[in-house]
């Protein structure tokens, strides 16, 4: 039988999913929308209301942001189920999330700079989720990752909010190995195209989440 913690483990894989396969579905690429999924969601949220007892602290304020989340995205996909069985929904659905992307870029691009202090790796995510820069590439050089902490775990959060937004899993992810990836990487860089800096960046290519390692002149 699942623990507690495995059960809202996998109520946030499945709201992850769902979001997934909702705008599939409003796309175009899925003919039906994704009720099974949804379902399961809702037996964990209505188990877990009837049994918040059982929770611990860490464990109810999970559930509690999970069930707020799916609360909004359970709101939205309402209004778009309705808009698209109305005949009033975007059939442009490429055209309308380049635009939409791009105008978050903009703001981006205008806001004032963030401070120069990255957030630590252990910062809850909301914390994490403003102080890094919401763009699809996120970039960062070092030279000595070992003495650059802040930079090596503002790259890390980086890489753990694009896996998330994209539904890769996050589990075999550490804060120490991938310090420990990052140092080799560098060193390794730096001895074999004898350089001093290390860009590292994080992008979103077809739905996948890469990091690359890139040589600074």
């Amino acid at each position: 039988m699942a623990t507690i913690d495995e059960e809202l483990a996998q109520m946030e894989k499945d709201i992850r999913q769902l979001k997934i396969e909702y705008d599939q579905y409003f796309g175009g690429g899925r003919k039906r929308p994704p009720t099974e999924i949804e379902w399961r969601i809702e037996l964990l949220v209505k188990r877990y209301s009837e049994r918040g007892g059982e929770l611990k602290f860490g464990q109810r304020f999970r559930y509690n942001n999970l069930t707020q989340t799916y609360a909004k995205y359970k709101d939205i996909f309402r209004k778009k189920v309705q808009q698209k069985e109305e005949g009033r929904s975007q059939r442009h659905f490429g055209a309308a999330a380049k635009a939409i992307e791009a105008e978050r870029a903009k703001k981006v691009a205008d806001a004032p700079a963030p401070s120069t202090q990255a957030p630590a790796v252990h910062a809850p995510a909301a914390v994490v989720e403003a102080a890094l820069p919401q763009v699809s590439g996120f970039r960062m050089v070092c030279s000595e990752p070992e003495h650059e902490t802040e930079k090596v775990d503002q790259l890390y959060q980086a890489l753990l909010q694009a896996k998330e937004k994209t539904g890769e899993g996050v589990g075999k992810l550490s804060a120490a190995g991938f310090k420990e990836f990052v140092r080799k990487k560098t060193k390794d860089l730096q001895e074999k195209q004898n350089c001093r800096d290390v860009e590292y960046v994080v992008e979103v290519v077809e739905g996948q989440v890469k990091l690359k390692a890139l040589v600074k002149s």
